[in-house]
Formats: structure tokens, C-alpha cells, sequence
């Protein structure tokens, strides 16, 4: 399926560059401060650039040509960190890229929700055999790129971008030219977004994911970090990433026998109580490897369970006309602003207390999320299930 290739590649991108970013900037010279809010542009990107491409997508239906502009854009820009010019320059740089990557999971994650939805509810298990590839793709670069930044330096990052931004625009490229009806059906009662958001469900779901998603940013922006410095190879660092989606793998080709034993709301409950566990473990045994190998298995629910979950309860309350722009906002809402908050609030914590003291936050916010969580359950439950 040409989604799964798609998939597979812009993944296989995100597995180099998230997890290597701090250390290709540690590399250049840049403090922990600097690091935090170079790493953050991406997740400021995030705050505008989905919701601008997705009702941009949902008024013309070009969902896939728009896909492809910005694939090539973001190759084109990457090109400039070839070029040493200053922290401004990099900033530009970095600024144009994220703009155009920061918005195609949303879009992808759109079209994929319309393609893998059947009468109307969402098909657990199409949509996990498409995103597992992008797990994969993320398992094929995280490893790989782990070793052979430990074998030959930090000085092929540049390299390593433009390699799997290629990837992404091929892929991109590959897709079927499909431009979705963006006409109202006769007879369909539709919603507007502002109605949409107003109920409370909706509000307690984003409030959930936010938080949620802002723990996990103590993984994604600071992990790579936290391990250099309690004295982890790049080769280990790869290789525990690696472990973390192996186990989402696992989860999104299986997730269809697991999401139907409860209701969606419920799981949402789950992930949130098991990021408490994850993030409990990471801050108080991550120099027992045991114990931080148990930490990132739990990546099959606090990231893949949660995902699946948030984008079949998107795609119920944003059906049809409003699938980009729903999408988009939780992508805003769950990657955005968890990222810039964890990026400038994490430097400076981290830069006070100490690496450590990031991921006992993360613990804290996870039990504020299980609390949100714990609330769209009782509005809803048990009116919405994934079909299995």
C-alpha cells in the first residue's frame, strides 16, 4: 500500500533525526539551554503549521499533492545545514523544515483514517498493518544511525537528513493522485468545528492527550541526553530506542485482538496509568539497563496504544469535512504544545536539577493526564469502541 510506503519513509527520517538531533547539536557546541529550544522549533512549527495545511487540505481535498510539496520543500531546505552560518542560520533552517514535515503526519494520518474507516467506525486493524511500517521505518534508522554515529562521528548528520527526506519525497511522490469530495452529502448533519470543540468529551480528550503527550516529550526530546550522560554508547542509545519500537510494532500488528476488550475511553485510562509506570522507571533506575529496557517496551502503550486510540476518537468527532482540521488539532494540541513547553520549561529544569529531575516531572504530568483521561471515560463510556 502506497500509505504504508509513505509511512515507512517519513518515520524512517523521524527515527534519525529526533533521537540524534541533541547530540548532532552537542556536537556543533551548543549548551543544554540552546540544544532545548533548537530541539523545540520543531514542536513550534507544530503550533501552526498542521492546522494552516490541514484546512488548506480539507477545503481543496488535495490532501496528496500538498503531501508532496512539502516533502520536497523540507528537502530542499535541508540542504542548508550543510552550511555553517550561526545558531540564526540553523534556526531558519530548521524553521523551513519542520514547517513542512510538521504538518504531513496529520495530513497522512487524515487520508489513512478515511481509507481504513468501514460504515463509519474505524478499522483497528487496517489501520495498525499500515502505521506499523512506520515503526519499522523508525527501527531500521534509530539502530543503524546509533552505530554508525558511534563508528565515524556526528559529522554525517547533514548526510543522514537529506538521505531519508529523499526517501520521504519518493514515497510521497508514489502516491495515488486522489482528491477527496470535499462537498456536504445531502441529508448529513454537519457539525461546525467551534460546535465540535465546545463539547465536553472533546475538550477532556485534548485536554488528556496534552498532557499525556507532554510526559512522553521527557523521551523524545531529552532521552538520547539523559542516557550520554549517565555514560550509555550511542550504540546502547540506538539500541534502547530500538527496543521501544520493536514493542510498538508488536502493538500495532496486534492491536485489533487488544482494542476491542475495552472501550476506547478506557484504554485511554490505561495509557495514561502505565506513563506513570514508564516515567517512574526512567527516573529512578535508568542505570539498571533491566529496568530501562522494561521503561521503553512500555512504548506499546504509552505512545502506540495511545496514538491508535486518540486518532479513532478524532476521527469520530471530526468525521468527513472537518478530518484534516480534527487531525490537525491534535496534532497542535498533543505534539506542539507538550514540545515547546517540554523544550523551554525541560532546558531550564534540567539545566537547574539535572537530567533526572525532567523524567520525575513527567511522572507527576502523567498522573495529571490519568485524571483527564479518567474523565472522558465517565462523559463517554462506553458509547465508542474500535472495531475489530
Amino acid at each position: 500500500m502506497p500509505f504504508a510506503a509513505l509511512s515507512a519513509t517519513y518515520f524512517a527520517h523521524i527515527g534519525f533525526f529526533n533521537p540524534y538531533l541533541a547530540l548532532w547539536l552537542k556536537h556543533l557546541g551548543f549548551g543544554i539551554v540552546a540544544i532545548s529550544l533548537l530541539g523545540s522549533l520543531q514542536a513550534a512549527t507544530r503550533l501552526f503549521a498542521p492546522f494552516a495545511w490541514g484546512a488548506l487540505s480539507d477545503r481543496t481535498g488535495e490532501r496528496v499533492k500538498l503531501l508532496r510539496w512539502g516533502a520536497s520543500t523540507a528537502l530542499l531546505g535541508s540542504m542548508g545545514l550543510w552550511f555553517d552560518f550561526g545558531v540564526l542560520w540553523l534556526c531558519l533552517v530548521l524553521v523551513v523544515m519542520f514547517t513542512h514535515t510538521s504538518s504531513m503526519m496529520s495530513m497522512s494520518e487524515a487520508a489513512m483514517a478515511h481509507l481504513v474507516s468501514s460504515g463509519g467506525s474505524f478499522d483497528a486493524r487496517r489501520y495498525g498493518r499500515v502505521r506499523l511500517w512506520g515503526s519499522l521505518g523508525f527501527l531500521v534508522t534509530v539502530f543503524a544511525a546509533g552505530a554508525w554515529f558511534e563508528r565515524f562521528g556526528m559529522d554525517h548528520f547533514p548526510a543522514w537528513t537529506m538521505l531519508t527526506l529523499l526517501g520521504v519525497v519518493a514515497s510521497a511522490w508514489c502516491l495515488p493522485n486522489i482528491k477527496e469530495d470535499t462537498q456536504i452529502k445531502a441529508g448529513v448533519q454537519a457539525l461546525p468545528l467551534a460546535a465540535v470543540l465546545r463539547q465536553a468529551p472533546v475538550r477532556w480528550l485534548f485536554a488528556s492527550a496534552f498532557l499525556h503527550v507532554l510526559a512522553q516529550m521527557g523521551i523524545y526530546v531529552f532521552f538520547s541526553l539523559y542516557l550520554d550522560s549517565l555514560g550509555y554508547s550511542k550504540t546502547m542509545i540506538g539500541v534502547l530506542w530500538a527496543v521501544s519500537v520493536v514493542a510498538e510494532v508488536g502493538w500495532f500488528f496486534s492491536q485489533s485482538r487488544w482494542l476491542p476488550v475495552c472501550s476506547l475511553t478506557a484504554w485511554l485510562v490505561v495509557c495514561a496509568v502505565v506513563s506513570v509506570l514508564r516515567m517512574g522507571l526512567t527516573a529512578g533506575g535508568a542505570e539498571l539497563l533491566p529496568v530501562l529496557m522494561l521503561a521503553q517496551l512500555l512504548q506499546a502503550i504509552t505512545f502506540a496504544a495511545h496514538h491508535s486510540v486518540c486518532i479513532a476518537l478524532m476521527s469520530h468527532h471530526f468525521p468527513g469535512h472537518l478530518r484534516g482540521r480534527g487531525q490537525a488539532l491534535y496534532t497542535v494540541a498533543a505534539y506542539g504544545l507538550p514540545g515547546v513547553l517540554a523544550g523551554v520549561a525541560g532546558g531550564a529544569l534540567a539545566n537547574l536539577l539535572g537530567l533526572r529531575s525532567i523524567f520525575v516531572a513527567a511522572t507527576a504530568i502523567s498522573l495529571t493526564a490519568t485524571a483527564c483521561a479518567f474523565r472522558v471515560w465517565r462523559l463517554q463510556h462506553p458509547a465508542i469502541s474500535a472495531r475489530g
